[in-house]
């Protein structure tokens, strides 16, 4: 797999994100998922992406148990700033100083590591100045513990206080062909301070494969029967977009999640998409996508069939933690 460079770190074109293993798209199979992990590592992928929020605390745990004897392969991303409690309850955001360290230490437990590659602030607190959250995470910096620092779903106001800190090495946000609104204020910041983005959601929560055809399709326990886009009328309209695109792929021979990610690929060197799976065959599906060559004609035409705004309904049930 070809390289990538966020910031300063060198990672693959292509990375996995691990969040579903472990919960919100429905019941995972850890055995499968680590043997997705290793599948990952052997063809030459590096980026694995988590979070202490994700289970909670179990994906982590997940992810530690696939890279034991293989961590020289992986550079390992968690995220900190989502607290919850260990029976899956919701605290809020929290971007204390003290917590920070806190969380720090205690991701390095679970992941049984001495370092983590890539930190990130999951989500903006707005209660705390991002200068003394910052702050807390370049002591880790300093301290051996973290080795690049990130944020998620931050303004471009937010990213330059941050920046100015200490070096910001990658943002990751949402993005994708459903999903355009970085392009606008944030795209500009990340080149002028030479930051790296990493888009997760890039198939559209999985909308984009043209797997899904029914709100049916998701299980019990799927978080996006409760998402907006995938409700009513917006799951109509936004399957005519997914079908639109599922012409072009069918034309470039490839899966519509392949050209989805292709494309991703095409917006920049600095852009690392996270596709997430739990399952080899999806793994070996998305690393495909680096293969599909898209000219000038078809990203243009992409861009006619799925244009900035085009997605029906908010992405969250609330967009009240995203700082904008």
């Amino acid at each position: 797999m070809e390289s990538r460079t966020l910031g300063s770190l060198s990672v693959s074109s292509l990375g996995l994100g691990c969040m579903g293993m472990s919960e919100f798209y429905g019941t995972g199979d850890d055995s499968e998922s680590i043997a997705t992990i290793h599948a990952f590592l052997d063809a030459g992928g590096t980026l694995l992406d988590t979070a202490d929020m994700y289970g909670p605390f179990t994906n982590e745990q997940l992810v530690g148990r696939a890279i034991a004897g293989r961590r020289s392969d992986a550079v390992l991303a968690t995220k900190f700033g989502n607290e919850r409690r260990e029976d899956g309850s919701w605290v809020g955001i929290n971007g204390r100083p003290e917590y920070v360290r806190s969380a720090c230490d205690a991701s390095l437990q679970r992941l049984g590591v001495d370092h983590i590659d890539l930190y990130y602030q999951h989500r903006v607190d707005k209660t705390v100045p991002i200068e003394d959250t910052v702050g807390a995470m370049a002591e880790l910096v300093e301290a051996g513990k973290v080795r690049h620092l990130g944020l998620s779903e931050a303004s471009a106001e937010t990213i330059r206080r941050a920046h100015a800190v200490h070096p910001i090495t990658a943002l990751q946000t949402e993005y994708s062909l459903w999903e355009r609104e970085p392009e606008t204020k944030v795209f500009p910041v990340l080149a002028e301070l030479g930051i790296g983005f990493v888009p997760y959601s890039p198939l559209g929560r999985g909308f984009l494969t043209g797997q899904l055809r029914s709100p049916d399709d998701f299980a019990a326990d799927d978080f996006r029967r409760h998402s907006p886009r995938f409700q009513g009328e917006n799951f109509t309209r936004n399957l005519e977009l997914v079908d639109r695109v599922k012409e072009l792929a069918d034309e470039k021979q490839c899966s519509p999640a392949q050209l989805a990610l292709a494309w991703l690929l095409a917006q920049g060197e600095h852009i690392v998409p996270i596709p997430g799976t739990k399952k080899r065959e999806r793994l070996a599906e998305n690393l495909g996508a680096a293969a599909v060559e898209l000219s000038a004609a078809d990203l243009a035409r992409l861009g006619e069939l799925a244009p900035a705004g085009a997605a029906a309904g908010a992405r969250y049930p609330h967009m009240n933690s995203i700082d904008t």
